[in-house]
């Protein structure tokens, strides 16, 4: 049986996803005006990243770069919205062969499909994980962490749509298409 290990691309791709990921979170920050809740420009970062290198790197560019995040402000780690992250990088990352931008063939179609997973991502990550945990973890009110959950899932599918599949149409044209080069 065949062991998969791996690859140094995807370890290295985790590592530049989670610095992004804790850049454009820590310090890009754009206050919503639901309190605790920041459109932020990361979960394009981690939507593109988990579409390319699939669901463990997904998972864990959102579990390390929102970790470093709540530790550099200092009031402690928030499970509850780390687990949340990660989540949903795992879910787009689940997804990711569909969505062929590796491979230079992201178009409409798969953007498409891109979405509508970025969407229903979002959508368990923060209108379902989030609120629950914060329930069970820091028995916080629900009406509170449910607002909380349903903007932060509104934004972030809202940047995803945008940004999110800007750069997946951008980085999809710099690959190569299988096939597309003849030999003379």
């Amino acid at each position: 049986m065949a062991s998969k290990t791996i690859s140094v691309k995807t370890v290295v791709a985790i590592g530049i996803g989670a610095a992004l990921l804790f850049v454009l979170m820590r310090f890009v920050a754009i206050p919503s005006g639901v309190p605790n809740t920041n459109l932020n420009l990361g979960i394009a970062i981690l939507a593109i990243f988990a579409g390319i290198f699939g669901p463990l790197a997904g998972f864990l560019i959102g579990f390390i770069g929102h970790t470093l995040v709540d530790l550099t402000f200092g009031f402690g780690v928030w499970w509850s919205w780390v687990i949340a992250d990660a989540i949903c990088g795992l879910i787009i990352g689940l997804f990711w062969k569909l969505y062929k931008i590796e491979a230079g063939e992201f178009g409409i179609k798969n953007c498409i499909i891109f979405n509508v997973v970025q969407i229903l991502a979002n959508a368990i990550a923060w209108i379902g994980v989030a609120p629950v945990l914060d329930i069970l973890i820091h028995k916080e009110p629900a009406d509170k962490v449910f607002l909380q959950g349903s903007a932060a899932a509104a934004l972030n599918a809202a940047v995803v749509l945008v940004l999110g599949s800007l750069l997946a149409f951008g980085y999809s044209k710099t690959r190569t298409r299988a096939g597309s080069l003849k030999a003379e």
